[in-house]
């Protein structure tokens, strides 16, 4: 299995609730457990202005490139510096090229990083300054690699900002299964699932086996794109589901295991994780890619 990542993705973002260093102990715990190799690790280049501007307003770049603080840029809820810019542009870099692995055959690939879903066109919001999996998409689409995509945002928050900027895209399908009492205010997905403050692994289950594979199925994605959040953890400090490290584990094998059996090639990037322990996070990341690498073997 093929683990895109970059050491630049532990940006100093001062004391807050994001462990940037989440990226590289997810990383040390994969070879740490055997689970991976150092030559398995591939870093990304930062996405160029082109790419990003497949996405992103000309103005809100020119924000973030001259570190201006604007109403574009300060919902984000981050410092402004170079080297938080940067983390998040070669993030972006990084799901470019795990989507251009998986599109040239690879049936898994792991991106460790990822998963800003609440950056819109024009401005940041939540921990989220560019929207890494939408920029890939439109890369893909415009190389004519890839036209059909479904991403499937199993992070505890709405993916707004990439309902948003897939809204009129028929070739884009957005499924989101969220926490429905919390942040952010809600875009419309192709398919919202809001879940109930409090739900544990059977009632998060049974909210998403009844509709998987048959969106999947319904929508023939070329490529899946899996948010993996582990902020549904019942120890998280931004959420109040209550999901087990087994039940995380149960909701990565529902979708693994059927984007492998119908050879849908799937980027997974992290997305959420803020628990009160670290290690927790670690943890939930880790098993992500590990049930990947099981399902590989299978």
């Amino acid at each position: 299995m093929k683990f895109v990542y970059s050491p630049h993705y532990e940006a100093d973002i001062g004391l807050h609730v994001f462990p940037t260093s989440k990226y590289r102990l997810v990383r040390e715990r994969l070879i740490g457990k055997g689970l991976a190799q150092a030559t398995d690790f591939i870093e990304p280049q930062g996405a160029t202005r082109q790419q990003l501007e497949l996405v992103h307003k000309t103005e809100y770049l020119d924000d973030l490139e001259s570190l201006r603080w604007t109403e574009r840029t300060c919902h984000a809820e981050l410092p402004l510096t170079e080297e938080v810019v940067d983390a998040y542009f070669r993030s972006a870099g990084g799901t470019i090229l795990a989507a251009e692995f998986a599109a040239k055959g690879e049936k898994i690939v792991g991106h460790i990083g990822g998963g800003f879903h609440h950056a819109f066109p024009g401005h940041g919001e939540g921990f989220c300054l560019v929207n890494d999996v939408a920029i890939a998409i439109r890369v893909l689409q415009e190389a004519k690699q890839m036209q059909r995509f479904m991403i499937v945002d199993l992070d505890l928050h709405q993916g707004n900002g990439s309902a948003f900027i897939f809204r009129n895209d028929p070739d884009v399908f957005t499924l989101s299964l969220h926490q429905e009492s919390t942040y952010p205010p809600k875009q419309a997905s192709d398919l919202d699932i809001g879940i109930a403050d409090l739900a544990g692994d059977e009632e998060y289950l049974a909210a998403l086996q009844p509709i998987w594979p048959e969106v999947l199925i319904k929508h023939k994605p070329e490529m899946v794109m899996y948010m993996a959040g582990a902020d549904m953890f019942q120890d998280d400090e931004l959420g109040s589901l209550k999901m087990s490290f087994e039940g995380l584990k149960q909701r990565d094998r529902i979708i693994l295991q059927e984007t492998m059996n119908l050879n849908i090639p799937t980027v997974i990037v992290l997305a959420g994780g803020y628990a009160r322990h670290l290690d927790d996070t670690v943890a939930i990341h880790t098993n992500t890619f590990e049930v990947a690498t099981q399902i590989i073997g299978s």
